[in-house]
């Protein structure tokens, strides 16, 4: 197996594609595409276009959908929900099909969405990437941040860097695809005990607390809480259920 890190999708190849790619948005949307499936949402799909997601969804009665959309951390007017995980309660999604758009997650699952196999990663539910990942062995992982409109991020980076440094044990050369892996791990090192903290002062970290969504930053910095893995379902298409 060999790793790569990129922080943003932008930064990825062009016009190549890993075996397999973990798409990391900590803050928030694959944190909360983690939860809600974990609570019992049927099943994710992403857009990027707040009006398509709209259009699509109406093919399903109010009953069984539910419309999640955010854009600078804010909900969007026409959704349901904006992108906080903690909305995503078993009474409020379980048995339900959600249509998600957000500012940042669904551009880079729209970069990796042709490779073999997609699936999503945060803070919450790092172990279950680790753990399917050393089962399946693909020979090349991206893993890949979404950053914010195009730039760095640190919880993002950080995430990568704690996947990374179960997978890659004593810097196995063989294993390191690019520098990034090596900064990313060097990250989680240096604040691995302290991620609030760290999240605080990231840039959109900061920009949830201005919106007075401190609960939904801690919740975020959790590590591991649960084994839910979501992973794209066929090529291309954005639909994401549980894996395990």
């Amino acid at each position: 197996m060999k790793i790569s890190v990129y922080h943003t999708p932008e930064s990825t190849p062009e016009n190549q594609v890993p075996d397999c790619a973990v798409v990391i948005d900590v803050l928030r949307a694959t944190t909360t595409m983690a939860t809600a499936i974990d609570a019992g949402a049927e099943s994710v799909r992403a857009f990027s276009d707040i009006d398509l997601l709209l259009a699509q969804s109406e093919s399903l009665s109010s009953e069984k959908r539910l419309r999640l959309g955010e854009r600078g951390g804010k909900k969007v007017e026409s959704c349901d929900m904006g992108n906080s995980p903690l909305d995503c309660t078993p009474e409020v999604v379980k048995d339900k099909q959600l249509f998600i758009s957000t500012t940042n997650g669904t551009r880079a699952l729209q970069r990796v969405q042709n490779a073999e196999v997609v699936v999503t990663g945060a803070m919450i539910n790092f172990g279950a990437v680790v753990d399917f990942l050393e089962q399946t062995k693909p020979e090349n992982v991206w893993l890949v941040g979404s950053g914010w409109e195009g730039g760095y991020s640190l919880e993002d980076t950080i995430c990568a860097g704690e996947i990374a440094s179960r997978l890659i044990s004593n810097y196995d050369i063989d294993m390191i695809g690019n520098d990034e892996v090596i900064s990313a791990i060097a990250l989680y090192q240096q604040w691995q005990h302290d991620l609030v903290k760290l999240f605080s002062l990231a840039s959109h970290g900061q920009r949830l607390v201005r919106l007075n969504l401190v609960d939904d930053l801690e919740y975020c910095a959790q590590e591991n809480i649960i084994n839910t893995l979501p992973m794209q379902q066929g090529k291309g298409t954005l639909l994401f259920k549980n894996h395990f």
